[in-house]
């Protein structure tokens, strides 16, 4: 990983490594032929992981705009450079970073941090200053209830990432020889919006089929051990386990799974892909079911990186050592896509007329569709439940996007 001092910024216009800005303070959005966008994101902290994996996202399709012509206003071509801060996975420090942006370095264009945490400290600096953000990482579905007229997002909300492992389960329950009133979910989430907002999306198809939750339980903050939780799984037997804590979250429960050799039909977690979990795990994580918002085996394409298979191999031909890519990287490189469309409809730089035409966003990319509603958030793309099968990430669910068949029920591995 690399390193980046925590008080300087870092200025990255391709895929060179995070390096320390020695050039003057930028002090305007647009320098000569280069449009400043701005990002206070997570380089260190309990969010470092994931925050490489989107600014990896921004770089790549900063770069490959920047190849193909850059962006055109008033009849100009424009390059792309992002300037980043690390907000060190705290809130406080996202914001105090923003401020310093907009009043400092003069940017009125800006990317989102990583989590929902950061981005609900960002946003009230976005709305004082009246400069948009398209943010890729903050999914919490509150963000999205404030009335914020600056904020967008391309991602679907929190609260549809493990609902779809509750439908699903009550589909599978007569493999158990159950109905899905029978079927007992035990569940264990991070004390963080994010992860709340999952637990409410569960909560609420819990109710919907008439199923039981027997284990409610809070991660603790360091997110280092749920072997509590797991030990109530063992004595409570639960026909469904649901998990999310952000990438430490999700390798913590994987390590314990495996040493507690937990036995449960279905395994659900968020962020198995960025926890890099298969490659930590092996054949224990197998069958673990992963929520994600997108796939490199989906139908979605566009003029700039092809289809969602091209966009895989160039990530992976990009960044060496990803065995799959993470949709935190697809839905990163979206966003910049969004910039690029929004300044050239808007033909301007003015941040009024670049909201408005953010705000009226109807676009398709290689992740998926993108249209905002009036609250911000994208409405035109689902989310897809895979499944590790042998190593392997595979689309399962819904059956329209399901590219092999669930295993289920699964059994502990070694």
């Amino acid at each position: 990983m690399h390193k980046v001092l925590k008080s300087m910024p870092v200025a990255v216009a391709g895929l060179t490594a995070i390096s320390l800005l020695t050039a003057p303070t930028v002090q305007a959005k647009v320098e000569g032929d280069t449009i400043i966008l701005g990002s206070a994101i997570s380089f260190t902290g309990k969010y470092s992981t994931n925050g490489i994996h989107a600014k990896n996202g921004y770089d790549l399709a900063a770069k490959k705009i920047n190849e193909a012509g850059g962006v055109k206003v008033g009849g100009k071509s424009y390059k792309l450079k992002i300037k980043y801060y690390d907000d060190e996975s705290t809130p406080a420090r996202t914001a105090q970073l923003l401020e310093r942006l907009v009043k400092q370095d003069g940017v009125k264009f800006f990317l989102g941090p990583y989590s929902s945490a950061t981005t609900k400290a960002a946003a009230p600096i976005i709305e004082k200053y009246k400069v948009p953000m398209v943010e890729a990482e903050g999914a919490s579905r509150s963000l999205f209830t404030k009335g914020y007229r600056y904020l967008f997002a391309v991602l679907s909300t929190s609260e549809q990432y493990l609902a779809s492992s509750i439908a699903l389960a009550a589909e599978l329950a007569p493999k158990l020889g159950k109905k899905a009133v029978d079927i007992k979910v035990a569940m264990s989430f991070e004390n963080d919006p994010f992860s709340l907002d999952v637990r409410a999306g569960v909560v609420e198809d819990v109710k919907r089929y008439g199923m039981k939750v027997v284990i409610d339980d809070k991660m603790p903050r360091d997110l280092s051990d749920i072997s509590p939780t797991l030990r109530k799984v063992q004595a409570v037997k639960p026909d469904v386990l649901v998990i999310s804590g952000h990438s430490k979250g999700a390798a913590t429960a994987a390590r314990q799974i495996k040493e507690l050799k937990i036995d449960v039909p279905m395994i659900a977690m968020t962020h198995c892909e960025a926890a890099k979990i298969v490659k930590k795990f092996g054949k224990s994580v197998d069958d673990f079911l992963c929520p994600t918002q997108w796939a490199e085996t989906l139908s979605y394409k566009d003029g700039l990186f092809g289809s969602a298979a091209d966009y895989d191999k160039l990530f992976k031909d990009t960044y060496k050592g990803y065995k799959n890519v993470p949709y935190q990287s697809a839905q990163a490189s979206a966003a910049v896509q969004v910039w690029k469309d929004a300044l050239e409809r808007a033909n301007s730089f003015d941040p009024k007329k670049v909201r408005d035409a953010l705000s009226a966003t109807n676009m398709k990319t290689f992740y998926g569709n993108i249209k905002f509603s009036k609250a911000g958030n994208n409405i035109a793309k689902p989310m897809v439940l895979r499944q590790i099968q042998n190593g392997k990430y595979r689309v399962v669910a819904p059956s329209k996007w399901a590219s092999h068949p669930v295993n289920f029920p699964r059994k502990a591995k070694d």
